[in-house]
């Protein structure tokens, strides 16, 4: 299957919903990836942001330099707003005023890429706000805002408050890991200006899970 779930597109970007299990860009062995299925259909299409694999939800691609360029800017600029919504392990207490931070600089750990870690010396400037949505059985649902982009950051920031996201193969113990069969983690909204004419667009998609 090599289709794309298309949310928009015009002449200057497009939006794709992206399943778990399929990579944003090609991998070092896999040619398959979104991106390839999207510039089947649109040859200009170009990547801006990514993804984790196990990642699902919004990813926007600009078509042509100029759009991209002027779409990796908005990213740079922190002129995009995503938000994403993931299942914790355990009972994630609501901080007071309903909003709480991690703020832990985060580098790769080499020996075990893909892996990140958390480093105060090293590591790059990581923040991301959260707020619980609510609570199941041994489970919270949460929603994360990534104010910076760093790789695995939602990922790695969840684990460190002692929840870590609901399948995930690289930072989950056995136990958490086991009980879905595939992370969830689902980026749900994307807001970002159009690059042609700066007109703030926001598109949403419903957690799978």
């Amino acid at each position: 299957m090599d289709t794309i779930s298309l949310l928009f597109a015009d002449e200057f970007l497009l939006v794709l919903d992206k399943p778990a299990g399929l990579l944003a860009v090609p991998g070092r062995t896999e040619p398959d990836c979104l991106a390839a299925r999207a510039q089947k259909q649109f040859p200009d299409a170009l990547t801006v942001h990514r993804l984790d694999m196990a990642t699902s939800g919004l990813i926007a691609m600009g078509r042509g330099a100029d759009a991209q360029r002027a779409l990796s800017m908005a990213f740079a600029e922190r002129r995009v707003h995503k938000r994403y919504v993931a299942v914790v392990a355990g009972h994630l207490q609501p901080p007071d005023g309903g909003v709480g931070e991690v703020s832990l600089p985060l580098r790769c750990d080499w020996p075990n890429r893909p892996r990140q870690m958390v480093d105060p010396v090293q590591g790059k400037p990581s923040l991301t706000r959260w707020r619980v949505l609510g609570h199941g059985a041994d489970a919270t649902r949460v929603e994360l805002e990534p104010v910076t982009g760093r790789s695995h950051q939602l990922r790695v920031h969840m684990a460190s408050l002692g929840h870590p996201i609901v399948g995930d193969e690289l930072y989950a113990p056995p136990d958490v890991l086991a009980r879905s069969p595939r992370l969830l983690l689902h980026a749900a909204e994307l807001a970002l200006p159009h690059p042609r004419d700066g007109t703030v667009m926001r598109f949403e998609s419903p957690a799978p899970f």
